[in-house]
């Protein structure tokens, strides 16, 4: 079963069948954000740590650096979001995905909460 878990700064990550870790951004964050119009993402290879700035989402409004919520090897990014950034606005826990890492440790998803205390955590803001 595929398991998601989301971090305080509003990034999420999905633990695949094969132990590979998927990252992108909530649809609290995006809608936040507003139109996503570039996304900079990090080099294949690069070693990110949890909390790293490792990506940079530009939006009509604002710059926003997008922090890692585990640490690993990045293995892949999301070519599409050169050319169409608003996947990030239309299906954020999808299609806009960020980039894939090879985790490097596991014990890091304790620390993230799981989709009813990250409910219970946006619930709560502001």
């Amino acid at each position: 079963m595929t398991q998601m878990k989301f971090s305080r700064d509003h990034e999420w990550v999905r633990i695949e069948d094969n132990g590979e870790a998927v990252i992108g951004i909530t649809d609290f964050a995006q809608g936040e954000l507003g139109d996503v119009v570039f996304a900079e993402l990090p080099e294949i290879g690069r070693e990110v740590g949890a909390g790293e700035e490792a990506a940079v989402v530009e939006s009509v409004k604002a710059a926003s650096d997008i922090k890692m919520p585990i640490s690993g090897t990045v293995i892949a990014i999301n070519e599409n979001l050169a050319d169409s950034p608003e996947l990030i606005n239309q299906d954020p826990l999808g299609d806009g995905w960020f980039l894939r890492l090879k985790p490097n440790r596991a014990e890091e998803l304790d620390q993230l909460m799981d989709e009813a205390a990250y409910q219970d955590f946006i619930s709560n803001q502001g």
